[in-house]
């Protein structure tokens, strides 16, 4: 049987590590959350290995590369309030939940919402609130906030996204379309929004409600 620890540490090891994490704090989060408990239906060892997995509704949970790198591209600090876009499985939230001080993590799936919530629950995950609704909209009522990642692609940031994004505030999200995406990371400065393009990658589409 796997030892989850053991399969954690290896994680780090040889998926993080040699790909440029270096954040101790990130690192830290990447060993203590339990990753296979947000994908209950796959082998221990699968949950770890070095890829996306479907978790329903035409969702996945990213790799865990793809998770600590966002998180490391945040640049969080004990006191940030995060807001996710596309909860998913709520693995993300959980991360993010030990490198800030809040979490607002909004998914549009129902059912992926209620089972995050209840599985965040169950790891007394603290500091987490999921709400079910349009990510795209961010959520107003709990703005502004010091980070916010995008856990799907779209063309352009979208501006509610900006408007809720406090002053010094980072935004990493993929931007692009079904064929060509790219990590981009926005500061948003005095003198206006600051965009860096860090790379290819591949995400589900960011729908909005119609």
């Amino acid at each position: 049987m796997d030892d989850p620890a053991s399969l954690r540490q290896r994680m780090v090891d040889e998926q993080l590590l040699p790909r440029g994490i270096d954040d101790p704090r990130v690192l830290a989060a990447m060993r203590a959350v339990p990753r296979h408990r947000f994908v209950p239906d796959l082998p221990v060892r699968v949950a770890y290995a070095d890829a996306p997995q479907s978790i329903g509704a035409g969702q996945t949970i990213s790799q865990p590369y793809v998770v600590a790198w966002t998180a490391q591209l945040l640049e969080l600090r004990p006191g940030d309030r995060v807001l996710e876009v596309g909860t998913g499985c709520g693995y993300a939230a959980a991360v993010l939940a030990r490198l800030a001080d809040a979490v607002t993590s909004v998914e549009r799936h129902a059912e992926l919402a209620q089972a995050a919530r209840a599985t965040l629950d169950g790891l007394g995950v603290a500091g987490v609130e999921v709400v079910h609704g349009d990510g795209t909209k961010g959520h107003p009522g709990s703005a502004p906030f010091d980070a916010i990642a995008v856990a799907a692609a779209a063309a352009e940031v979208p501006p509610a996204l900006l408007d809720q994004l406090a002053p010094g505030g980072r935004l990493v999200m993929p931007v692009g379309d079904r064929r060509l995406q790219a990590m981009v990371r926005v500061r948003k400065t005095a003198d206006g929004p600051v965009r860096e393009d860090l790379g290819g990658v591949r995400f589900v589409p960011l729908v909005p409600d119609a």
